[in-house]
């Protein structure tokens, strides 16, 4: 079987894009398709690359009400990979899309519990033949899932670093806004009769 080659991020960012300038242009059964090449218009601008996909949920969003009425601005995340394609999917994702990622995730962990059992299956195949005693088979299965969390840890604590190190750079580049100042009101004159 083939690897799959994963495309690392480079850069994300989150826009909140304005599309009523652009539709208006466009006759009103035909505003949604404006709209649609807008927002493609407005990412291959800003992350400065020609291969843009707008997500599902982006997608459903723009078409919610129909061809005359598309929303008048969209916030989305916009993330570029390694090979310069750019996806856009919307910043709240719906309950419904939520779901769904909470269902991808725990089939993932399945399929890594599945595979530890099989890896320890295989270790304790090698150790003792091809008889495999339970208990044996529980300490190894044991012995997989810790080595996997360690590597978890190790994972988790390089992100770490790195999102201090991100944050660190951007409290440095915001600066912190000044104190309002008030200005006094002053009761206005008494007519005079």
């Amino acid at each position: 079987m083939a690897k799959k080659e994963t495309a690392k991020n480079v850069l994300e960012r989150v826009y909140n894009v304005p599309l009523r300038k652009e539709y208006m242009k466009a006759p009103n059964w035909k505003r949604t398709p404006k709209a649609v090449k807008a927002l493609r218009q407005f990412i291959s601008k800003h992350m400065k690359s020609e291969n843009v996909v707008i997500g599902k949920y982006a997608n459903q969003l723009l078409w919610k009400n129909g061809i005359k009425n598309p929303p008048h601005h969209v916030r989305v995340n916009a993330v570029k990979d390694d090979k310069g394609k750019v996806t856009v999917e919307l910043v709240d994702l719906p309950g419904k899309a939520k779901r769904e990622e909470a269902k991808l995730k725990e089939a993932e962990k399945k399929k890594e519990t599945k595979k530890e059992e099989k890896e320890a299956k295989e270790k304790t195949e090698k150790l003792v033949g091809k008889e495999v005693k339970e208990a044996q088979f529980e300490e190894v299965v044991e012995e997989v899932k810790k080595e996997k969390e360690e590597k978890a840890k190790e994972i988790q604590k390089e992100e770490i670093k790195e999102l201090k190190e991100e944050q660190k750079k951007h409290h440095a580049a915001v600066k912190q806004p000044k104190e309002q100042r008030f200005q006094e009101t002053h009761p206005t004159a008494p007519r005079s009769q």
